[in-house]
């Protein structure tokens, strides 16, 4: 249900909150629903018939929170609320377009940043003008250190010739040894790397990122986006949670996805993987683990965001700052984009969004 306009600017209403699926970041949403003092939980669907039936509170290793999950996505259809935080491990637009036909706006971390050639768009603007309702893709990476923070820094500079943002991430705290050898591909030689999927899996988002930027700043990018991916190979065998990577295997790879204007770059979006810092060649670094993002204008400025990611020797899926910060991006975009007009809404569309104080130092 689309809110009036007193839902929107009175707090003392709370919004009606779904939560659909409760993996790493739905725990980490129901938290922040929970504890965010506009929005009100009431429903959450869950993927699997065990948890079904569950309060919503305990499956998250929370106290009860006196709302039933439900694995009937037909029962979330009928639920009457504001908004649903849309985080399936992989996303289905039937489903999204159906929550939006039901009155629900929808935030999503798992695309629709600016989705405006991306497969499906029509079906899902019809499905916002039908329920009268909004979609938001927020979340880090993409959804946030790609294109939001970049464009915030923008703001600063004229003549703006090229944005950057980077991530570089020591990948022993990703403890899932399937993606990790099977899909990242590390561990392989360098000739099975040269096939990875990363740059297509990660395109679609990225590619987003840099149409966001590219459209509000004025670039006339050109039609093909520039992709590299580069590897460095293990001069001894690397010991690591998910097993060893053997010498002459893959530990490091850096992805690059460029949008160009007459053939230069004009916004670049990257991502360093490394196994450690030791027996690498080439002899790659971190020097410590960052996003960085970067304008180069009149001035040039950069900003560099540390805490995003777990220390190696505490490394905690459930718990990773990055989950948690991807889920609250969704969460505290909720009454902006349950006050938004109808369809898809992005980081351009919306307001200024900001987090919540802590409870105790709140004001009555």
């Amino acid at each position: 249900m689309q809110p009036g306009p007193n839902m929107a600017e009175d707090p003392r209403v709370a919004l009606r909150v779904i939560q659909w699926a409760t993996g790493n970041v739905g725990r980490a949403a129901v938290e922040g629903v929970l504890s965010h003092p506009e929005l009100e939980l009431v429903g959450a669907w869950v993927s699997s018939a065990e948890k079904a039936g569950r309060d919503v509170g305990e499956i998250c290793g929370l106290a009860p929170a006196g709302v039933r999950a439900t694995a009937d996505a037909a029962e979330i259809l009928a639920t009457e609320a504001d908004c649903v935080v849309y985080a399936p491990l992989l996303p289905r637009l039937g489903d999204v377009a159906r929550l939006l036909e039901s009155g629900k706006n929808v935030v999503t971390p798992v695309g629709w940043f600016y989705p405006s050639h991306a497969h499906g768009v029509a079906r899902l603007e019809a499905a916002c003008r039908a329920g009268g309702t909004s979609l938001h893709g927020t979340g880090l990476h993409p959804g946030g250190i790609t294109e939001l923070f970049p464009l915030v820094l923008s703001r600063l500079s004229r003549d703006v010739r090229h944005l950057r943002a980077e991530e570089f991430s020591d990948i022993r705290v990703y403890r899932a040894e399937m993606v990790v050898r099977e899909i990242m591909l590390f561990g392989k030689t360098p000739e099975q790397a040269a096939a990875s999927p990363m740059p297509a899996l990660l395109g679609g988002g990225f590619g987003q990122s840099i149409d966001m930027i590219a459209d509000a700043l004025g670039f006339e990018l050109d039609a093909d986006k520039r992709t590299t991916h580069e590897t460095a190979v293990a001069t001894a065998t690397i010991e690591t949670p998910v097993g060893p990577i053997e010498r002459g295997t893959v530990a490091a790879q850096r992805f690059t996805w460029q949008g160009t204007v007459r053939g230069t770059p004009v916004v670049t979006v990257a991502v360093n993987w490394l196994m450690g810092e030791e027996h690498l060649d080439p002899p790659w670094r971190l020097d410590g683990e960052r996003f960085e993002v970067e304008v180069e204008g009149d001035p040039s400025l950069s900003l560099v965001f540390r805490g995003l990611q777990p220390p190696v020797a505490t490394a905690d899926l459930d718990r990773n700052p990055g989950i948690v910060a991807t889920a609250m991006h969704c969460v505290n975009s909720i009454p902006a984009v349950c006050a938004a007009p109808p369809g898809i809404r992005t980081y351009l569309d919306l307001p200024l969004v900001s987090g919540r104080a802590a409870g105790d130092l709140r004001r009555g």
